[in-house]
């Protein structure tokens, strides 16, 4: 695939203030760096990378891609997981102090004959097994089993799942980690976005829908994103990933940028692996995405200029 260009956009399209219910396409550029800084040499470097999203995902096109890593590997192998996935490995034998690895993407999306994401329901049937993360505690269960009780239908369900996630929690950092389970995140009812997203899927999943959890990105600055796609039937007998972000409180748009899917964040983590050294190190990252064209419902295009 043509890489995109290393020079950046000075400016991005103002995307704050879109009425995203007039927006027909978007186009998006994305810069993101990990930086790893240790006290001194680390040997025998193995990372797992899935930081670029696979070529196609519902109606979320991959245009370019490119993958930085410094030291230069001795060997970079890509693979796609059981979950359809883009995944690197990555082999350095020695770096001095500093590992950073910086993904550069340009992606389109479309709401035109918008397709949702399809599985068929033996697929499906994987996501209603619990997981470390997600496994229901008694209290999940009992918050289930009335939901079920009053909703008209799944679809119904899967949305009044998702208002009792937003109306639980509230987002505050500090108080969790990647490795906080659902049930523990239920407890105190305070957490991140991956917080939200495994108590909501450890809800479906108890009431018997198929859900998983999503790592992708939002427009602008900051740091990764979370939600949830509930797994529905279609009048065909077919599952479609319906997405919900209870996080935000709502459904998600244009401008969420889908990078992977899987049971549990432990499935998607973007960065993990191994060395071989008597200390730690220290991770930094940094995130730029915004938007380079949108095209309204009415045909009016709004586009910013490459940099030469």
């Amino acid at each position: 695939m043509t890489t995109i260009p290393t020079s950046q956009h000075s400016d991005f399209i103002d995307h704050l203030n879109l009425q995203w219910q007039d927006v027909k396409r978007v186009r998006c550029q994305f810069y993101h760096r990990f930086h790893y800084e240790y006290p001194g040499p680390i040997h025998d470097l193995k990372q797992r990378l899935v930081v670029i999203p696979a070529d196609k995902y519902g109606t979320q096109h991959l245009r370019h891609h490119h993958l930085n890593i410094h030291p230069t590997p001795i060997s970079t192998r890509q693979a796609t997981d059981s979950f359809g996935n883009r995944v690197f490995e990555v082999e350095i034998p020695t770096a001095e102090n500093i590992v950073s690895f910086e993904i550069m993407l340009e992606l389109e999306n479309q709401l035109e004959d918008r397709m949702q994401p399809m599985i068929t329901p033996e697929e499906g049937r994987y996501y209603l097994q619990p997981t470390r993360l997600t496994a229901p505690s008694r209290q999940i269960s009992a918050a289930a089993r009335e939901l079920q009780d009053e909703a008209a239908d799944v679809h119904d369900l899967a949305q009044r799942t998702h208002d009792f996630v937003y109306g639980l929690m509230q987002y505050e950092a500090g108080l969790t980690t990647v490795e906080t389970t659902a049930a523990e995140a239920f407890e105190i009812e305070h957490g991140l976005c991956q917080d939200y997203s495994h108590i909501m899927i450890s809800l479906c999943r108890s009431a018997g829908l198929p859900a998983r959890y999503v790592s992708g990105h939002l427009l602008g600055e900051g740091g990764s994103h979370a939600w949830v796609e509930v797994l529905l039937p279609d009048d065909e007998g077919h599952l479609c990933a319906v997405a919900f972000d209870p996080t935000n409180n709502r459904r998600p748009h244009l401008g969420y940028v889908t990078v992977a899917v899987g049971r549990d964040y432990r499935d998607v983590s973007p960065t993990s692996g191994s060395f071989s050294a008597p200390y730690g190190g220290q991770l930094t990252c940094s995130k730029r995405a915004g938007l380079t064209m949108v095209e309204f419902n009415n045909g009016e295009i709004v586009q910013i200029p490459a940099v030469q």
